[in-house]
């Protein structure tokens, strides 16, 4: 491990000092985007008018992470390195945006900020300013794949890069604090899925500046041995580059961060040369500065510099306090902008010449504009996989078991730029002919028995890790840097990853509608399956199908909800949406056996409109209807159609239209959702006053939500799932919450005026089969034959 007793010096007097220059050039721009609206390169004297009137910003690892990439720069240009770099303390923006600008980049996306003094002023006063961009490395930020806007997903995102990209390395930076969450704390795991011969690798670093916004950070406050343990245990080789005096430390950073590449390089060598597959101890630094570095060191006789009080806006109210003016004013001058900067503000030739050029610059790599990289996926004919089926209902099988052979054909079609990612579920949700093209990856320790079915492998494409933020982590990265791939989680835990769904959204959203420089990525699809209603044994705990409404919070231009009724339906589906770019795609389907209702044909044409009249389930043609049925969701549409079964056998003059809605965003009018339907389209399937009778798989409030601006709203009345359930049959779950073929028959009968006064026998006959059916599930814990076996006897 590097000692910082003994000093090393890689670099010449004359590197040392441009190195440390381009350096103070970085801080005086990170301090600038904090304070200044005027006088950007202190020409004059400065006053409280050329202080902006909210100071907001986070400045204490900004100095620490252009000490990074600064000496990134070295390294790329010396050994012609392709290099990432992803922020992850928050809101440390400064640092991303003080280089990007440096290198030029930032003044090609946006010609107004221009590398002069006053493209500088411009670039300053729209740092978190009104009209302008946040302090997080936010999509606006070329360079960025990860805004920092919520911590825990830096090093996730750095392996989702790097997976399939053996030339990238990608360098992290991790925030102490951020390596206190639990997404952060499970990611180290991820070195055991980079293989050395087919992808790229990740540098961490680990920035040690020891305080959040009011408190120490753990890791800073523990002894240096049993940090070294802790990362050690976690597969690394961690180097320490520990120091405050820059000159020093400049010398340890260039000596070690070189050795770490070399590492690196003699790793991937040593693996591609000999085919060894072994998993290697990757390098990582321990990076020990101070917080906000080369900034105050007191205000008011309070201790700042080192502290946590240098983790935001160091010095609070320089516009109103003349002391404090002159200190912000001490400060950014002891950076000497006047030797960094020539007379029209630009940076001067000779520290110019320390970036790289071109796409080697760090902000302009075009992995971290993913999309200009984007292959579109070689897709085989998904009708091929088609259930063949001679009439509606007429047959049981697993969908996404019939999902999983098209996908395997995907895999093996695109085998360096598509994955499947799970949390240790991809055979529970019989995904297992997957396996077929690709096993899982593997790099740690094998066993005999893993042989006899474990499915393991240095080289497989199905990620699997019990975390679904380390995994929503790695696709994100994976799908940001121009590559496809899809998820698959159980209903009851895609929870887990709400938040980063969120972010994601966020991010798609600013680049799609904003960001015209920004290529459009390949879209995350999200299945969801052991779904909710299908939870026979581990009950309450697996019942939540609550992440749809987290879902239709976002802005419909880049989210979307199908809900297939049946096997085909999900294979266009799923097709669809791998062709898709610029999504979050959720797909909710089952893996236990369903009935089958439509032809491939009839499939494609239903998923094509997203929402239609199914009309060997009706009995409407040529009438008006008494009551719609409508439906989402698989378990949903089954106990529906026995619904409409039980109904036309007892009322064979009763009018049902039968609705069934694949793409829920359907529902939702043309004004609120390109895809939705017209005020005209949504009565022609509703009716503008007859009752509607929607069985939903989700909670009923969403689809109340989606179409409470419709005329016809007020006779919209939706069976969802009530927050009732344990170890059930399915049936029973059903019952339970009212979405069973019995009580949506008895909610017809309540709701169509001619049938109350010859109701009476058959809604008895109803709640008769209700309580028989739940005391049959208590007596031998399975549903009746007739329940389970049954068939459209159309």
């Amino acid at each position: 491990m590097a000692s910082t007793t003994q000093v090393p010096t890689p670099l010449s007097s004359d590197q040392l000092r441009k190195i440390d220059a381009y350096w103070r050039a970085c801080n005086y721009l990170s301090a600038g985007m904090i304070y200044l609206r005027a006088n950007p390169l202190l020409r004059e004297p400065l006053k409280p008018e050329h202080i902006k009137n909210r100071l907001l910003g986070h400045w204490g690892s900004d100095p620490g992470q252009s000490f990074v990439w600064v000496h990134l720069n070295r390294l790329i240009r010396k050994y012609d390195l392709n290099v990432m770099y992803i922020s992850g303390p928050g809101h440390g923006a400064p640092a991303t945006l003080a280089n990007c600008y440096l290198e030029g980049h930032y003044s090609e996306i946006y010609p107004d900020k221009s590398g002069d003094a006053a493209g500088m002023l411009k670039f300053f006063q729209q740092f978190s300013f009104p009209g302008g961009i946040g302090s997080h490395c936010t999509p606006e930020t070329p360079g960025s794949i990860h805004e920092g806007g919520e911590l825990g997903y830096s090093i996730s995102h750095a392996y989702g890069a790097a997976f399939d990209n053996p030339d990238l390395i990608v360098a992290v930076t991790v925030g102490d604090g951020e390596a206190e969450t639990g997404p952060l704390a499970t990611s180290w795991h991820s070195n055991k899925f980079l293989n050395p011969i087919r992808d790229g690798a990740v540098l961490p670093v680990l920035h040690l500046n020891g305080y959040k916004i009011a408190n120490p950070t753990i890791l800073a406050r523990i002894p240096r041995e049993e940090l070294e343990a802790l990362l050690l245990g976690y597969g690394h080789k961690p180097y320490f580059v520990e120091g405050s005096d820059p000159f020093a430390m400049h010398q340890i950073m260039a000596s070690i961060l070189e050795q770490c590449i070399l590492d690196i390089r003699s790793l991937q060598h040593h693996a591609r040369s000999t085919g060894d597959t072994a998993r290697p101890r990757w390098p990582m630094i321990v990076l020990r500065t101070p917080k906000g570095w080369t900034g105050p060191k007191e205000v008011d006789g309070h201790k700042v510099e080192d502290f946590w009080r240098a983790h935001q806006v160091p010095v609070l109210d320089p516009a109103t306090n003349k002391s404090h003016l002159k200190l912000v004013e001490d400060w950014m001058r002891s950076y000497k902008p006047e030797e960094l900067f020539d007379a029209n503000g630009a940076l001067i030739p000779e520290l110019r010449e320390l970036a790289p050029s071109g796409a080697r610059r760090i902000s302009a790599n075009p992995h971290a504009n993913g999309g200009m990289l984007r292959k579109e996926l070689e897709l085989p004919d998904f009708r091929n996989y088609a259930v063949k089926l001679k009439a509606p209902g007429s047959l049981y099988t697993p969908p996404t078991d019939v999902l999983a052979h098209f996908l395997a054909e995907v895999m093996r079609r695109n085998m360096n730029s598509f994955r499947i990612f799970g949390p240790d579920e991809t055979a529970s949700n019989r995904l297992t002919a997957i396996y077929a093209a690709s096993k899982k990856t593997w790099l740690a320790e094998y066993k005999p028995e893993d042989a006899d079915g474990g499915e393991l492998d240095v080289f497989g494409r199905v990620m699997e890790m019990l975390s679904e933020h380390t995994l929503e982590g790695w696709f994100e990265g994976y799908v940001l840097t121009g590559r496809h791939g899809l998820f698959s989680s159980y209903e009851a835990f895609v929870h887990i990853i709400d938040s980063m769904f969120n972010q994601h959204a966020k991010w798609l959203e600013k680049s799609k509608k904003e960001l015209d420089w920004r290529a459009p990525v390949p879209s995350i699809n999200i299945l969801i399956t052991s779904l909710v209603w299908r939870q026979d044994h581990n009950g309450f705990t697996h019942q939540d199908p609550g992440f749809l409404d987290v879902v239709t919070n976002k802005s419909p231009e880049v989210v979307r909800i199908y809900l297939p009724p049946d096997a085909n339906c999900l294979l266009s589906v799923a097709d669809h949406c791998l062709r898709s770019r610029d999504y979050v795609n959720v797909i909710v389907a089952d893996k236990q056996d369903h009935l089958q209702y439509l032809t491939m044909e009839e499939a494609i044409t239903h998923c094509t409109k997203g929402i239609g009249i199914w009309d060997w389930a009706s009995t409407d043609e040529d009438a008006e209807p008494d009551v719609v049925l409508a439906c989402a969701g698989d378990i949903a549409t089954m106990e529906a159609v026995a619904a409409v079964a039980i109904l036309k056998q007892r009322f064979p003059d009763l009018k049902i239209r039968f609705v069934n809605v694949v793409d829920l965003f359907r529902l939702m009018p043309e004004t609120e959702h390109p895809h939705g339907l017209s005020d005209r389209d949504f009565d022609s399937l509703f009716t503008t006053d007859k009752p509607v009778i929607f069985n939903f798989h989700s909670y009923a409030s969403l689809i109340h939500k989606l179409s409470y601006r419709r005329k016809n709203h007020d006779n919209i009345h939706v069976r969802g799932y009530k927050e009732k359930g344990n170890i059930n049959t399915p049936l029973e779950l059903a019952i339970l919450n009212q979405v069973d073929r019995f009580d949506l028959a008895i909610d017809v009968i309540d709701r169509v005026p001619r049938l109350h006064p010859t109701g009476a026998h058959v809604k008895e006959w109803l709640k008769g089969q209700i309580i028989d059916s739940v005391n049959y599930a208590h007596a031998e814990g399975i549903d009746k034959d007739e329940i389970r076996n049954w068939k459209w006897p159309g």
